[in-house]
């Protein structure tokens, strides 16, 4: 059986979360944004042995507690290639939007691609890679669920007016991709409440049904 926590991290709010397999003690991480202290006791709750962490994107938000959970465990951390330059510059965006010192993330271990299939024990996620939000999002999916990070939300869409962002991507991502897995996939954010695939086809803000860029998507109905 594979259990899935989410632990609300630092100021803005991120999600993180705890994947892990109960038959085997084994689990992961789904970024890693702040307070690791808040991590750690999930962890610990459930006696999971962390052994990867994968990010979604590398805003500093999703980050920052990765060296001291590295330090506690010797797990190895992922990215998308193309977010390397945000990773770089973690610590310097956190100071300036925080106004508070962050040690810098360690450099990733390895790098996740489009269609890769990463996990241990019995989790298996398979990697999608979302550009938009920035150049390197990507979305991990697994048996009935998907981890959007900061791609799509409930009601909501991740911002675009951040270096490397880009709206019509960001909408590509959403339609041809997000969407196309069954509706009654959870969706897991990157900040917020969950959500089903279904309910953000129908009644999201932006992307739904009805949604208010809808037409803003070159490829859309």
């Amino acid at each position: 059986m594979i259990g899935v926590e989410r632990i609300e991290v630092g100021r803005l709010q991120s999600n993180t979360y705890l994947v892990y397999d109960t038959s085997s003690g084994k689990g992961v991480l789904i970024d890693a944004g702040d307070e690791a202290w808040k991590i750690l006791e999930a962890i610990q709750k459930h006696g999971v042995r962390v052994e990867e962490i994968y990010v979604t994107h590398c805003h500093f938000d999703h980050v920052l507690a990765i060296r001291d959970l590295k330090e506690e465990y010797g797990c190895r951390f992922y990215i998308h290639r193309d977010d390397l330059m945000l990773l770089e510059s973690a610590a310097e965006q956190a100071e300036k939007f925080l106004g508070a010192r962050y040690p810098e993330p360690p450099k990733p271990d390895g790098f996740v691609e489009e269609g890769d299939v990463v996990g241990t024990g019995a989790i298996r996620l398979r990697v999608m890679h979302t550009p938009g939000h920035s150049p390197g999002s990507v979305c991990y999916v697994m048996d009935r669920a998907v981890f959007t990070g900061d791609t799509l939300f409930a009601g909501s869409i991740g911002r675009t007016d951040l270096p490397g962002g880009d709206l019509k991507k960001l909408l590509n991502s959403i339609y041809r991709k997000i969407f196309s897995l069954p509706d009654e996939y959870a969706v897991y954010p990157g900040h917020g409440p969950s959500s089903t695939i279904g309910a953000e086809k129908r009644y999201n803000l932006y992307v739904g049904e009805h949604g208010v860029l809808r037409r803003e998507w070159g490829g859309g109905p």
